[in-house]
């Protein structure tokens, strides 16, 4: 049998936050680079092609000592911050888009604002995320495969 680790309070966001998106139609990958140097905590497509970006802050620390989320903005049509509901969410910009989530569910607050990716980027990220996608169930098929073979 095998051992699972307990999740982390930012994985469980994760989760209920891709759980609120797949309800509206949204496929999510946690963890996704979209360049060297970035990791998203949640990348969802949208049933027409949008792409959002949710930056998962477990804390009040785990936000301030990390200011990477400017990088992400370039990388979606639209940015949202996830945060429980113990969070103290004025400390959060004001023009980015929020989610309140717990494990296993989550409710927009507050739309992000679009900002629409050019062509050439979409296509680039359309790709990471399929390939990303379809190299981790390869991985479950197969665990003796390396994620990073191909």
């Amino acid at each position: 049998m095998t051992q699972t680790l307990p999740l982390l309070p930012g994985q469980l966001l994760q989760r209920g936050v891709s759980r609120h998106l797949a309800s509206h139609g949204f496929a999510c990958l946690e963890e996704v680079v979209p360049t060297r140097g970035l990791r998203v905590d949640v990348m969802a497509l949208g049933p027409k092609g949008e792409i959002w970006v949710v930056e998962c802050k477990s804390s009040r620390v785990d936000f301030t000592s990390d200011s990477k989320w400017q990088g992400y903005l370039e990388w979606a049509d639209r940015f949202f911050f996830a945060v429980d509901e113990d969070f103290p969410t004025e400390i959060l910009p004001d023009d980015q888009g929020l989610i309140i989530a717990d494990s296993y569910h989550a409710e927009i607050i507050r739309m992000a604002p679009e900002a629409k990716l050019a062509p050439a980027r979409r296509k680039v990220l359309v790709q990471k995320f399929a390939t990303t996608a379809a190299r981790r169930l390869q991985v479950l098929r197969d665990p003796d495969m390396h994620p990073d073979w191909g």
